[in-house]
């Protein structure tokens, strides 16, 4: 056993005596720090097989087999190599999110981020890990990038190595709700680009794009297309909680 789990499991109990382990999505009461209690957990929904070959939507019970292209894969074929998302974007995982990202809770970015790895298919090959980029006045707002510390703790588990700087964003852009297709592309349009000084690293690899939760894909859309200009061979998106209202059971 490590010094440094030791130390944590040591003195665990008076932590716990101090601060009650609390659900991070409810507040009620847990075993454990960083837990979410039974209520939460079952409102998560985790993606399944069937699902598309391309983007991993899934299908349900009574949608096609696996192997399958879904809709708006074949009206637009996209330019990812598949998303591996942990949750669907559900009350809880909203309110996971909003903790995460807005209230500074960094600490549930290990159970973000557990969530995310069981959604990855083995690679058979290194693979580099890419957080979606803040613009620097965001980041200096926000003091940290929700996407980075994902990243950071999929490469503790072993999944890639991090290149935090990889992307960069060049301008700020506004909020994207309530913009169309077109508006959002508008908007991203030449605001992310790939650091020159990180090409060596992103040329001809396998890449995993982080993020904390996929909308409509524009972001994530704008990223790809400048690491693949880069040379990547691949890029899969990696996120926390995926919107697919259609998805979800009910």
């Amino acid at each position: 056993m490590s010094t440094s789990r030791l130390l944590a499991e040591s003195f665990a109990p008076v932590l716990d005596f101090i601060y009650p382990p609390r659900c991070p999505a409810c507040g009620c009461g847990v075993g454990e720090q960083g837990g979410l209690c039974s209520t939460c957990w079952s409102d998560l929904v985790i993606p399944s097989e069937p699902c598309c070959a391309a983007c991993q939507r899934p299908f349900g019970d009574h949608g096609p087999q696996a192997g399958a292209i879904c809709a708006p894969c074949l009206a637009d074929p996209p330019g990812h190599d598949g998303i591996a998302a942990g949750t669907l974007y559900t009350d809880t995982s909203r309110r996971l999110v909003l903790a995460f990202k807005h209230g500074r809770r960094i600490a549930l970015a290990p159970l973000l981020a557990k969530l995310i790895a069981a959604r990855l298919p083995a690679a058979d090959s290194e693979r580099v890990i890419v957080p979606v980029p803040l613009h620097r006045s965001r980041l200096w707002h926000r003091g940290y990038n929700q996407a980075a510390l994902l990243g950071r703790q999929l490469q503790k588990m072993g999944h890639g190595t991090m290149c935090v700087d990889a992307l960069v964003r060049t301008k700020p852009t506004p909020a994207l709700g309530g913009l169309g297709k077109r508006a959002r592309a508008r908007t991203l349009q030449g605001a992310i680009t790939l650091r020159s000084s990180r090409t060596a690293k992103v040329k001809g690899a396998d890449i995993i794009l982080v993020d904390d939760v996929l909308t409509s894909g524009a972001t994530s859309t704008a990223c790809v297309k400048a690491l693949k200009r880069g040379g990547a061979r691949s890029v899969q998106i990696a996120c926390f909680s995926r919107v697919l209202d259609e998805a979800l059971p009910y």
